[in-house]
């Protein structure tokens, strides 16, 4: 009454691999690790863009300005 040994997930592996084929269960596995990789890469995205600095401040006198860069409209 302890945990399976490795005959037993031997078995149920292939009970498995009977049941839904192993073309199913490739299909399966491969959408897996395309949303892994999906993940890590928005991931990285996040990183960098919590990196960049979105406007540069710079104080005058009395008066405060924010240097931005303009983009222009375009309708599509």
């Amino acid at each position: 009454m302890g945990t399976f040994s490795i005959w037993h997930w031997l078995i149920v592996l292939v009970i498995i691999a009977l049941v839904f084929g192993t073309k199913k269960l490739r299909n399966v596995g491969e959408d897996l690790g395309g949303a892994v990789r999906g993940f890590k890469k928005g991931m990285a995205e996040a990183s960098q863009e919590d990196q960049k600095p979105e406007a540069v401040t710079q104080r005058t006198s009395s008066e405060e300005t924010i240097d931005v860069q303009a983009k222009e409209k375009t309708d599509a």
